[in-house]
């Protein structure tokens, strides 16, 4: 299936990743320093990184030992290609193996907070001078560096903390400058970025937009029609906005009630891109077709794939109003390719299906057009806020594809998820009335299929139990637990209990992502 977002990129820094937990996060640092970046495994690099307009390249970490049997297999080529790079901690280790350096295990490992004293402020140390802290997290370390480098900084127990030759951009770190811990981690990643490569920093919302809208006129000519499925959250509004400047009225949106929403979602849909928009919106109720497909599933991969396949039939039905819609447009983001499959074909394992992503049938006889697929929440959010989008959107927390299918376990009826519906209502509306919904990625309810027994005027309940998810986040990649001041717990805890039916218990979830993820489902 032909994509909108396979067009050609800018010049750009390849993300080899080997291995590490960190290659997304790399990959959201140079981006933040409005450059474009990919990532590929080893066995994919050489081939990415000739297919790119190439401007860098940056080895990540990994878990492995450079002299292992089993050692990541990066191609020597990558080095020849004429471009700088930086290898960080195992990424600096194999550079430094490949090119006559040696690299043993140590007999002190380094782990957490170290102080660097850098010795020469140039390159991808640039002006940053004297001592700072850094993130180490590594085992082997350099005992050797080729002739042509030099040490840049060291710590205590590190000679090689950072080092270079500065004549073929050739950089190395054993420490960590993605990771915020590193306090000045971002300036280093900036400097190889902007003064290592030479990138002027023009990958900014403007950019990404421009470049969208033209691929997605490519793809979809001058007279075809792309239909949309529209949710309201940021992510298809997102997307919305950028085929709606690119092809006009041949856009047609269609919003699925699907008995999965929030409370107020529809009417807030209709009045923002009906109203405000003024874009080609259909509306369609079709609870009793969803509701009626999920009856009896509880198994929450199940539940996802029902989900996704109604929303295609849907849109296969409504785009028949339609002569030349052939494309159904997505607003699929880059985490949830991530999660949902193995994008770029090393390791990792599919922790959910999303969807929109893996759960669409093989005979699907629409192209997609997914113009937001290689970008991350934050940098959806900064194109929203380009393009007008209302703070009330653009700022809104995720809300799931599957709606409160993934957030109401066990069996779902109408009755359960009304329920879920006016508790999360509660949760949400005194957050946000308290102002603690700042700094915050997500705060919802979710039902529980487990019933315990309360009291309630004397009189004994038996009811279910509703927990509360309220977690931080930078991308949805990772999150940690929120502890929200007791007396709102309290507040929201009391009103669930009191004012909504079926519920008689309120428990927090204080689990991180990972182990968890931030759903429940």
């Amino acid at each position: 299936m032909t994509r909108a977002s396979e067009n050609a990129a800018p010049r750009g820094v390849l993300v080899v990743d080997l291995g590490a937990q960190y290659a997304q996060l790399i990959a959201r640092r140079v981006r933040e320093a409005n450059a474009w970046s990919e990532i590929a495994p080893p066995a994919r690099a050489l081939e990415v990184a000739r297919r790119m307009n190439l401007a860098g390249i940056i080895l990540s970490g990994g878990p492995a030992s450079v002299y292992a049997p089993d050692a990541p297999k990066v191609p020597r080529e990558l080095l020849e290609l004429g471009v700088p790079v930086l290898g960080i901690c195992y990424g600096m280790q194999w550079m430094m193996q490949v090119l006559d350096g040696d690299v043993q295990a140590s007999s002190k490992r380094e782990f957490g907070r170290t102080s660097i004293e850098i010795h020469h402020p140039e390159g991808v140390l640039e002006a940053i001078d004297g001592r700072t802290v850094v993130w180490m997290s590594h085992g082997d370390k350099v005992t050797r560096i080729p002739e042509s480098f030099r040490t840049l900084a060291s710590s205590p127990d590190c000679e090689f903390a950072a080092v270079g030759d500065a004549a073929r951009g050739l950089y190395g770190v054993q420490f960590h400058p993605e990771v915020t811990h590193t306090v000045r981690g971002r300036e280093l990643l900036e400097n190889f970025v902007w003064r290592v490569c030479n990138l002027p920093g023009d990958w900014t919302s403007g950019s990404i937009v421009e470049r969208e809208v033209a691929a997605i006129r490519a793809l979809v000519g001058s007279d075809g029609e792309v239909v949309l499925g529209l949710s309201g959250g940021v992510d298809s509004s997102v997307a919305a906005l950028i085929m709606h400047e690119a092809i006009g009225a041949r856009l047609h949106c269609i919003f699925v009630d699907n008995g999965l929403l929030r409370k107020g979602e529809r009417a807030a849909v209709e009045r923002v891109f009906g109203q405000h928009f003024h874009m080609d919106l259909l509306v369609v109720d079709a609870a009793d077709q969803f509701l009626g497909q999920l009856k009896g599933i509880t198994d929450p991969e199940a539940k996802r794939k029902s989900i996704g396949r109604e929303f295609v039939e849907v849109f296969r039905r409504e785009a028949k109003r339609f002569n030349k819609a052939h494309f159904l447009g997505q607003g699929t983001l880059y985490p949830d390719v991530i999660e949902s499959v193995n994008v770029h074909g090393g390791n990792t394992a599919v922790i959910k299906s999303h969807h929109n992503v893996g759960g669409l049938p093989e005979d699907l006889d629409m192209q997609l057009v997914e113009p937001l697929r290689e970008l991350f929440k934050d940098e959806v959010r900064a194109i929203g806020r380009h393009l007008g989008l209302a703070p009330e959107i653009v700022e809104r927390q995720p809300f799931p594809g599957p709606g409160l299918a993934v957030r109401c376990l066990g069996n779902l009826t109408r009755e359960r998820l009304n329920v879920l519906r006016e508790a999360d209502h509660i949760v949400t509306t005194e957050i946000e009335a308290a102002g603690a919904d700042k700094g915050l990625w997500q705060y919802f309810a979710v039902l529980l299929p487990v019933k315990s027994v309360g009291v309630m005027g004397d009189v004994r309940t038996y009811e279910e139990a509703c927990a509360l998810r309220v977690v931080q986040s930078e991308d949805g990649m990772t999150a940690d637990w929120v502890q929200l001041p007791k007396e709102l717990l309290g507040r929201i805890s009391n009103r669930i209990i009191n004012e909504v039916r079926g519920i008689n218990r309120v428990v927090l979830d204080i689990s991180s992502k990972p182990p968890g993820t931030i759903e429940w489902e």
